[in-house]
């Protein structure tokens, strides 16, 4: 592989920029007229202008990132996370154009995307998964009585979901007819599907993944936990590694079954199995996520292992690098994600990043999507950066990030900064003594 196109924008870019540029792999960056301020388009070999900033006009349109790639001769393309990482149709056509696709083949991404079907594949193939629907819920009437069948609370999910659009946690019937039509509605407005079905919802359950790597010879290895229970919206604030709640046993069980999973449908390259895990230490298959994780960095910092290089690796037909008896972690980390939001009320606010000084710390490693002078636009999602301290312990990696967003200084918008900074002190999250809803409990109290 000589050179690779970025199918996506800002810190995700930047990452893969980076790994490309140790193993002597030029890159392409794409960018639409929304980003042509940012770092990482500097930071590629060649960039290209692809578009207005509207996504469907830029980063979601197809044709353009194909042209672009034959264009400027491109031997293969990383899609990142977001945008196409996840469509089967764009994966298909990559490799039809004769690119290589830094992803799983069509088929897994397609299996795993619809959420009903991924839920049958891993019941067959022995996983565990929460009660719920077996089939999608084409009206209000069949998902209320799969709901008293079940019982409440119930999660209504967007069978082509994720990233917590469509999601919503039901805690009676009057509740679910009510988000049933507007969930629907929007399930269909982001994704194309407004298939909807519900699930048992485990009450003060924690998020904790596995993330895997496959290769085109059966090959499944795991590359541990994340815990990502620290949530807003349904969606993840607070990633860390190894999780203050496992036990050596469930740990073990668990990756045992996100093997499985990938097995059960024959996954080649990296991706995250995601569990719901019941304060009995039962745990449930939510879904799987065929592409590189936001969060990846804390599995990186653990194991000392370059997940984008690994990615490109398996990609080029090689075996996986490492054997699971060769993988092991060390210390313990943690991933804030930064984003240009209000940090009470969680919604974004766009603007020029007046200021922005990142103090240098030791045992802190800063994936960034912007600089200081930069604008972050009411475009794409609004994270600007992902800080990730590491320690010896759980203690020290805590302690660091909190150093750190204490000397952090932005101004010119409002950051959820200052929520890491109480989050971080409070003495239940320091226990590990925490749920997905910690941050619902907090705006409760």
């Amino acid at each position: 592989m000589k050179r690779l196109l970025i199918a996506n924008r800002g810190e995700i870019a930047a990452r893969i920029i980076r790994t490309c540029k140790r193993l002597g792999i030029e890159t392409i960056a794409v960018y639409s007229d929304a980003d042509q301020e940012l770092p990482y388009i500097k930071d590629a070999t060649l960039n290209v202008r692809i578009g207005e900033p509207p996504s469907q006009k830029s980063y979601m349109n197809q044709d353009v990132i194909l042209e672009t790639a034959k264009k400027y001769k491109a031997d293969a393309i990383h899609p990142g996370y977001g945008f196409l990482s996840e469509n089967a149709s764009f994966a298909e056509s990559v490799l039809e154009s004769g690119l290589t696709f830094i992803g799983p083949k069509p088929y897994a991404i397609r299996a795993m995307g619809d959420k009903i079907q991924a839920r049958q594949l891993m019941k067959q193939a022995g996983v565990p998964i929460v009660d719920g629907s077996e089939a999608a819920c084409e009206t209000v009437e069949s998902a209320v009585q799969l709901a008293n069948e079940i019982g409440y609370p119930v999660m209504l999910k967007a069978s082509a979901g994720g990233g917590g659009i469509g999601m919503q946690v039901c805690e009676n019937e009057q509740v679910l007819r009510k988000a049933f039509a507007t969930n629907a509605k929007r399930a269909q407005t982001y994704f194309g599907n407004a298939s909807m079905f519900v699930e048992k919802v485990i009450e003060n359950g924690r998020h904790i993944e596995i993330q895997i790597v496959a290769d085109s010879f059966g090959n499944v290895v795991h590359l541990f936990e994340r815990d990502c229970s620290v949530q807003r919206r349904n969606q993840k604030v607070i990633e860390e590694s190894p999780s203050p709640f496992l036990s050596d046993a469930l740990r073990e069980r668990m990756a045992e079954a996100a093997i499985r999973a990938a097995k059960a449908v024959d996954y080649c390259n990296a991706g995250t199995v995601e569990f719901i895990v019941a304060p009995d230490e039962s745990f449930y298959f939510l879904e799987m996520n065929t592409r590189l994780q936001v969060e990846h960095p804390v599995t990186e910092l653990i194991t000392g292992e370059d997940l984008v290089e690994w990615q490109i690796r398996v990609a080029e037909g090689n075996p996986l690098p490492k054997e699971q008896h060769e993988i092991s972690r060390t210390g313990h980390a943690i991933e804030c994600r930064l984003y240009a939001e209000d940090p009470q009320t969680f919604l974004p606010s766009p603007g020029k990043l007046k200021v922005f000084s990142i103090p240098e710390k030791r045992g802190i490693r800063i994936d960034q999507g912007y600089e200081e002078g930069n604008t972050v636009t009411p475009f794409y999602d609004p994270m600007i950066a992902k800080i990730i301290a590491s320690g010896e312990t759980r203690d020290e990696a805590i302690d660091k990030a909190l150093a750190f967003f204490e000397a952090m200084k932005i101004e010119g918008i409002k950051t959820n900064a200052p929520l890491f900074v109480e989050l971080l002190k409070e003495s239940d999250f320091k226990r590990g003594h925490y749920t997905t809803q910690l941050l619902n409990s907090r705006r409760n109290s």
